[in-house]
């Protein structure tokens, strides 16, 4: 087994001086140090020598081992210079050219404006609130005072999984089902912002859109409330030189209702093609919410009352921003995209 060593060794010095490159190097490695490699296999047959032969073998293998194992690291050290003086060869760096600039992306003008109406409103106490995307047929229409064939469906055409399922049309049913949780709890005060779905494609429509709905349920909530929250909102979001005006409209889920107009950012009231000479822009629809609504969410409406709005995140993106299509917001165009 010495000679057998010695054999080894004097081959595997000569093989490694020869090799040329470093897949060669590695194919030594194994050839010598793998689990049928030549040095183990002498090493695993050991145990076949006497008690007196062991230990002198021994610790001549480990010697052979180790001279084997520092020239296998040398060599290696060796050929990883050469590639890496051949790499800088076919890879020239001049140093006198411009250095390459680097895009940092930004959020998306949409989230960075929903990021701003979600700090406002939680700077007047209201708390964010989540729901899902696809919905129950109960929670988006029934329990906000629609029921099935009632004409106001029509307003918002949806998206039908199955006659009792749906992609939700705003995110009111996240408000029933908030109220629903809290189990007459008193007093409510959320936001819930997220995504919704209606069967509308135009300049001023997408099919996908996001809304912020907000609503505030306790002991003598008044219409009052609701206007100064919302001039608060307005001030915050436009310019605190902005006014608001509540015009009567009608929502199935709140009694009174009213649609919400700011004075035109653009021209300050007083007339011009962006407000169409009105000297106000629609922003919301909001209302106090309506008792049925109430009592099928547990509430006494004889004991409380509440306000809710809801707004559409593009359309006070559009209006901020001076954006006259909607498309634009969704065509991924970085022209567009950078200006913001």
């Amino acid at each position: 087994m010495r000679d057998k060593l010695q054999e080894i060794k004097a081959t595997a010095l000569d093989e490694l001086s020869k090799a040329v490159n470093l897949d060669q190097l590695e194919s030594l490695r194994i050839k010598y140090f793998g689990k049928k490699g030549e040095l183990t296999q002498v090493l695993r047959g050991m145990g076949k020598l006497s008690p007196e032969e062991r230990p002198l073998i021994g610790q001549l293998a480990n010697q052979i081992r180790d001279q084997i194992e520092e020239q296998l690291q040398v060599k290696r050290q060796d050929l990883e210079k050469v590639v890496q003086t051949k790499r800088l060869e076919e890879e020239r760096i001049d140093i006198t050219l411009p250095g390459r600039d680097f895009n940092l992306g930004t959020r998306h003008p949409l989230y960075q404006i929903l990021d701003e109406i979600i700090d406002i409103f939680r700077g007047l106490g209201f708390s964010v609130v989540e729901g899902p995307e696809i919905e129950l047929d109960y929670y988006n229409f029934e329990a906000l005072n629609l029921p099935k064939d009632h004409p106001a469906r029509d307003m918002q055409d949806s998206f039908y999984i199955t006659e009792e399922v749906l992609l939700r049309t705003h995110t009111s049913p996240v408000q029933i089902r908030t109220m629903e949780r809290k189990n007459s709890q008193l007093p409510i005060r959320i936001i819930a912002p997220g995504k919704v779905y209606r069967r509308d494609d135009d300049a001023t429509h997408s099919p996908m859109f996001h809304q912020v709905e907000g609503l505030l349920v306790d002991k003598h909530v008044t219409f009052g409330d609701l206007k100064g929250t919302l001039l608060t909102f307005a001030r915050q979001i436009f310019g605190q030189d902005r006014k608001i005006r509540l015009r009567p409209s009608y929502f199935p889920f709140t009694e009174p209702s009213a649609e919400v107009d700011v004075s035109c950012i653009n021209c300050g009231g007083s007339g011009c093609r962006v407000c169409s000479h009105t000297g106000w822009l629609e922003i919301l629809g909001s209302g106090l919410v309506h008792p049925r609504v109430l009592e099928m969410a547990g509430y006494d409406p004889e004991e409380v009352s509440g306000f809710a709005f809801g707004m559409g995140v593009e359309r006070i993106t559009m209006l901020k921003y001076g954006i006259d299509d909607l498309r634009l917001l969704f065509d991924n165009d970085l022209r567009f995209l950078q200006q913001f």
